[in-house]
C-alpha cells in the first residue's frame, strides 16, 4: 500500500494541455512538470526498491513516457537545486508531466513537504542511458558519498586500454549541504564479457 501525503488533496491541474507530440518531446528534451512526493513503499510496479540509488527515486504516471529504470534530471526553479533520479514506480491517474518524488529528493531540491505540489523541469538523461555504463558509475559514485547527492554528469569518453579492456569515464557533480565536489568515476571492461576489469573514482 502506497503513501501520498497531500496527493489526496484537491491537485491543480497541468496549467496547459499536453501537445500529441508531449511522448516524443519528453524523451528528448526538457519540459516543463508539477512533483508530488511519497515514502515510498515496500513492493513498486517496476519491482524497484524506494530506496535504491540512496532514495534518489521517483514514480512516474502509467502513461508517462519515461520507463522504468531511465534517469531524470529534476530541476526546482525556485531554488536552482537539481538532482537526478531513477524511476521505480508508476502511479495511477498521475498525467505524463508528473513525478512522484521520494520525500528524500523533494526536501533535497528545497521544496517544503507541506506544500504538496511544485513546479519542477524534467530532462532526460540520454548519455546514462546510451552508455551502458553510465549508470553503473552513477551507483558506484552514490555508494562512493553516501552523505551527496548527484546533481549532474558529464560524459566523458570511452577509450581503448587494449584489445581486451575497454575504459569509460564520466564526471559527476555531488552536493551536500555544506559543499559542492566533482569526482571523475572510470570503468575498465572487457567488451566481450561486459565483465568489470577495475573502477576508479578520483575527486577533481
Amino acid at each position: 500500500m502506497y503513501y501520498y501525503p497531500y496527493v489526496m488533496q484537491a491537485v491543480p491541474p497541468v496549467p496547459h494541455p499536453m501537445p500529441r507530440t508531449f511522448d516524443y518531446e519528453a524523451r528528448q528534451q526538457t519540459i516543463q512538470g508539477q512533483a508530488t512526493w511519497t515514502q515510498g513503499g515496500p513492493v513498486t510496479k517496476c519491482g524497484m526498491s524506494w530506496s535504491s540509488y540512496h532514495y534518489m527515486t521517483a514514480a512516474v504516471g502509467e502513461s508517462s513516457p519515461y520507463s522504468c529504470g531511465q534517469n531524470l534530471k529534476i530541476r526546482y526553479p525556485v531554488t536552482g537545486r537539481e538532482m537526478i533520479v531513477t524511476v521505480v514506480d508508476q502511479v495511477a491517474g498521475y498525467p505524463p508531466n508528473r513525478l512522484n518524488l521520494q520525500k528524500q529528493v523533494f526536501e533535497a531540491l528545497g521544496a517544503d513537504p507541506a506544500t504538496g505540489v511544485i513546479p519542477i523541469e524534467i530532462t532526460p538523461s540520454p548519455e546514462l542511458e546510451e552508455e551502458n555504463w553510465g549508470k553503473y558509475l552513477l551507483e558506484m559514485t552514490q555508494n562512493a558519498y553516501p552523505n551527496y547527492n548527484v546533481t549532474n554528469y558529464q560524459p566523458l569518453g570511452s577509450s581503448q586500454v587494449n584489445e581486451n579492456q575497454t575504459r569509460t569515464t564520466f564526471e559527476f557533480t555531488l552536493q551536500s549541504p555544506q559543499e559542492t565536489r566533482k569526482v571523475r568515476a572510470s570503468v575498465t571492461y572487457n567488451p566481450e564479457t561486459d565483465r568489470v576489469v577495475s573502477f576508479n573514482i578520483q575527486e577533481m
